[in-house]
């Protein structure tokens, strides 16, 4: 397992948010964390990074404790996340915005990693020298994945990548997501878009109200006609 989470409990003290979250990622698979709004999965998210404190259980990377690490030696050891809303600089340049990306891993390759990113969003090359919060949503959310491809991640986590994007470059970010693990980036994809998700993962888990009442593949949740009536509408 890259990332084993056990028992997970978390939350704002003193309110619990998570309420025993048990859930793995293996090595190379896409894994969707499915649910509504307030359902605990940006907590989730901030928990498994050390941005928020565990209550209890334990989370463990490629083997190691990390369930009290600090956040900078956890994006060291290769677990980024790309967060909800891109977070992305706005008074800063982009190259700049994605030289920050390297600066806990991957510095030592800055530049050749800055060129896969250029050949992967060829719109952020002609950009370089803009200042991020003059972009569209969509080349912002290019630049958020792009900062952070650029920490050379074991593991990405993306929260909500789809989120205020166009249906088109929702089609797009999916194809980006598919492309990218199938290059070998294992990444937990967590979304509120339950049916492109699901096209792309290769196993999914449910949160409602901090728990979670289901986890399988695909296939297993649209064979349950109360998931798909819950999360589909059908």
């Amino acid at each position: 397992m890259l990332l084993e989470i056990s028992s997970l409990r978390g939350g704002y003290k003193p309110i619990e948010v998570l309420r025993g979250i048990t859930m793995h990622v293996d090595d190379g698979e896409i894994v969707a964390v499915l649910g509504s709004n307030g359902a605990g999965k940006s907590t989730l998210n901030n928990t498994v990074c050390g941005l928020f404190p565990a209550f209890g259980g334990e989370i463990r990377f490629e083997g190691r404790d990390i369930t009290r690490a600090r956040h900078t030696d956890i994006v060291a050891a290769g677990l980024i996340q790309v967060p909800e809303g891109r977070r992305v600089f706005p008074n800063l340049s982009v190259l700049e915005n994605l030289r920050l990306g390297s600066y806990r891993r991957g510095r030592e390759r800055r530049e050749q990693n800055l060129e896969k990113i250029f050949a992967l969003f060829p719109r952020l090359r002609e950009r370089a020298e803009q200042r991020a919060g003059t972009l569209s949503g969509g080349e912002q959310q290019m630049l958020a994945i792009g900062r952070g491809l650029m920490g050379e991640p074991r593991l990405l986590i993306l929260d909500e990548p789809s989120l205020g994007l166009s249906p088109l470059l929702v089609e797009e970010m999916f194809a980006l997501i598919k492309r990218l693990n199938e290059d070998g980036l294992s990444i937990l994809l967590v979304e509120q878009n339950v049916g492109q998700s699901l096209e792309i993962a290769r196993r999914a888990y449910v949160i409602e109200n901090g728990v979670l009442n289901f986890e399988g593949t695909p296939a297993e949740l649209l064979a349950n006609p109360q998931l798909k009536r819950a999360y589909l509408g059908i």
